[in-house]
Order: C-alpha cells, then structure tokens, then sequence
C-alpha cells in the first residue's frame, strides 16, 4: 500500500492498494477518508474485481461520494470525495 500525499483540498490523495485482496482495498479507503479533512478527495488504484461493488455499495451507504468507477484492464481507479458533515 502506498500514499502520495494531496497538495490540496482539490487534489485527491492517492492510494494504490494494487494487489490487496478483499475486503483489504475498502478497509484501506475508510481508513484514508478517516484521515481526510470533509470534502476531500480520495483516489484508489485497485486490482480486486470485487472492489466495484464494494466502493459502489459504500458509497451509498456511508455518504462519502464515489464520483468516478473506472476499469482500466485490470487495474480499478474510484474517486471518492469525504462527506461534508464529518
């Protein structure tokens, strides 16, 4: 698991989970958004297929906003932006 940190609010922090298997990707993700300030931005790099669902299914019920779901061969990028009231 690796970190790049965000220069800002509207820059994501990166986090490459790549190789984790589930629920390892997710439970990485909370952790990072735990640790972001609301409203910011949060991009994970996958390679689990079952994280779609996961982050899909999270989003919905923690309120943390998936903005982007993308498949690039393999390897999984969301977009996440932490929930304003936390």
């Amino acid at each position: 698991m690796r970190y790049f940190e965000a220069m800002s609010d509207d820059v994501p922090l990166i986090l490459d989970v790549k190789g984790l298997n589930c629920p390892m990707p997710l439970l990485k993700a909370k952790k990072a958004l735990n640790e972001l300030s609301p409203g910011s931005l949060l991009r994970v790099f996958a390679t689990d297929p079952g994280s779609v669902k996961d982050f899909r299914v999270f989003s919905e019920q923690s309120g943390h906003k998936l903005l982007e779901s993308c498949d690039d061969n393999g390897t999984y990028s969301y977009l996440l932006e932490k929930r304003t009231d936390r």
